[in-house]
């Protein structure tokens, strides 16, 4: 089954937003996750609905953050992408009368519920800044360790 990456696709996009600090048009985007750009502004869309990004037409136009990255969660950009399953694993119900099937259903359903909620709960406190935060740590002991050899 292939997994589902929008959400850690619209992460890069954004922090590459960040980082640019200027109008980036979606073809650019396109080339940081070797895409089509349709598939950007279908990505996008929903963060413009929910005012995290804005988009320019024309000439130098292009998207831009429309929030700083303090002021926007995980669970804010998680929401703009239409809340999509967390979780891949379903349960058979190809018997609702047969009361094991019944058991192992309301478990899993039980199970999957509270990890989901707390992995919502997860995404409440992480803001984008934090993610940028690690981004720029990572760069600087990458460039530390390329400096070296």
């Amino acid at each position: 089954m292939k997994s589902d990456n929008k959400l850690s696709s619209i992460l890069h996009v954004i922090l590459h937003l960040a980082e640019h600090q200027q109008a980036i048009t979606s073809e650019t985007l396109a080339l940081y996750l070797k895409t089509n750009p349709v598939v950007i502004r279908r990505m996008m869309a929903g963060l413009r609905q929910a005012g995290l990004v804005i988009s320019v037409k024309g000439h130098g136009g292009g998207w831009t953050m429309a929030k700083p990255l303090t002021a926007i969660s995980l669970h804010d950009v998680y929401q703009a992408l239409g809340a999509p399953r967390l979780f891949a694993q379903g349960y058979r119900q190809d018997a609702p009368q047969c009361l094991i099937e019944q058991a192992v259903n309301a478990s899993l359903d039980s199970a999957f519920a509270e990890a989901e909620r707390l992995l919502l709960q997860k995404f409440i406190g992480l803001s984008l800044a934090d993610i940028a935060a690690d981004f720029k740590l990572r760069r600087q002991q990458h460039q530390a360790t390329t400096t070296q050899e």
